[in-house]
């Protein structure tokens, strides 16, 4: 792999069509795009995609350094802060109306935790310390009002009494607990204490460790389980390879950020046998591109445009880790092979979000929705892009 196949395509692909989605009427950015890329001005924004812009183009400016990446953000962010922000009971609200005004007022902690992670990555670009305040605000309620003495509920009303978990739980189950969103509160902490180094967020960091150690991590498997209830009971037999390979290297990732040796080493086999786990069950063999997932046996083959993302940098951080381990090398380019062929879209330079296990792509499938943005495949380039950068 060469760098500069990750960056042609960032700055001549990925940048390019998120800037076409910039709302210069209402702020922020639109919430969708059809199959041609075409924006839905009048679509309801996610915070969720709000706050992956934010980071992307935060993120984007410090590798590359353009002035205008910076103000893509700080428009992103303004947006943010103006509209999705709820000043009465804090946090952040689920979505907004095209012009800003509230239209879901649910309180999710993983839509929190996003807000963390781009409000820290902002703040590290711009230096602007409103950013950093604002996500220390919400990492305070993330602490006051999502956990308990065992760890994070998440699904809350605008007031933060429970309600249940819709957003987050799939594959027929209602979770109490999410591996998904507990891994991505451990990113976004991760983010605050690089940018600031307060040390209740490293404490608050070595909290989760132990909690995906001894509550999520399933060692007979290799695998993290992934939904759960109060007790953390996993609720169904599912293997999600994507998750599975990205907190592989996230949990990593955050031993380094905390420098805590005595804990990295403590996370060291979850981080190399999640890796390992992900190897040998979720690819296929055909295609050499990552499955999706597998419940009670049966293998879903379809491929899912973020968990072959996450498949090129986890294996590559894998091989990194263990560069007697060829395998990974050669599986993270074999993936990135893939993603060129069959999920960059020829017409825009977006991902397609489904390819079948034929290969073959279904019409219709929306290029930008509340869930569909730039970050797996933006932070697959930034990460991809520094690492090989720092090898050469």
């Amino acid at each position: 792999m060469k760098a500069e196949g990750f960056q042609e395509h960032l700055e001549k692909n990925l940048i390019p069509f998120w800037n076409h989605m910039e709302d210069n009427k209402n702020g922020g950015f639109y919430g969708y795009a059809d199959s041609d890329g075409n924006p839905n001005e009048s679509s309801v924004k996610g915070c969720i995609l709000n706050s992956r812009i934010l980071w992307f183009y935060a993120a984007a400016y410090q590798l590359l350094k353009k002035p205008e990446l910076l103000a893509k953000a700080e428009h992103a962010y303004q947006f943010l802060s103006e509209h999705f922000y709820d000043s009465r009971y804090g946090g952040v609200f689920w979505s907004v109306h095209a012009d800003g005004t509230p239209e879901d007022t649910t309180k999710h902690t993983y839509n929190q935790a996003f807000a963390v992670y781009a409000l820290s990555e902002y703040y590290q670009a711009s230096g602007k310390k409103d950013a950093l305040n604002l996500a220390y605000s919400l990492y305070r309620t993330i602490e006051g009002k999502c956990r308990d003495a065992e760890g994070y509920f998440e699904a809350f009303s605008c007031d933060f009494s429970p309600v249940s978990n819709e957003k987050l739980s799939e594959n027929g189950v209602l979770a109490e607990r999410t591996m998904n969103t507990l891994l991505h509160v451990l990113e976004a902490y991760t983010e605050l204490y690089r940018a600031d180094k307060f040390y209740a967020v490293g404490d608050s960091i070595r909290d989760i460790l132990r909690i995906f150690k001894f509550k999520v991590y399933d060692a007979d498997k290799e695998i993290c389980r992934v939904f759960f209830d109060k007790e953390y009971h996993s609720l169904i037999a599912l293997e999600s390879y994507g998750h599975d390979i990205e907190a592989s290297w996230l949990i990593d990732r955050a031993c380094q950020v905390l420098d805590d040796k005595a804990y990295y080493a403590e996370m060291l086999p979850v981080i190399e046998q999640l890796a390992d786990g992900a190897y040998k069950n979720g690819i296929d063999a055909k295609n050499h591109a990552m499955n999706n997932e597998c419940e009670n046996g049966t293998v879903n083959a379809k491929k899912v445009w973020w968990v072959q993302a996450e498949s090129v940098t986890g294996f590559y951080n894998a091989y990194q880790n263990q560069p007697d381990k060829i395998e990974y090398l050669q599986i993270s380019e074999n993936v990135w092979d893939y993603i060129q062929k069959y999920i960059i879209d020829p017409k825009t330079g977006e991902w397609i979000e489904d390819i079948m296990p034929d290969n073959t792509v279904k019409s219709g499938q929306a290029l930008a929705h509340p869930w569909k943005c730039p970050y797996h495949n933006g932070r697959m380039c930034i990460e991809i892009i520094r690492r090989l950068s720092s090898a050469s």
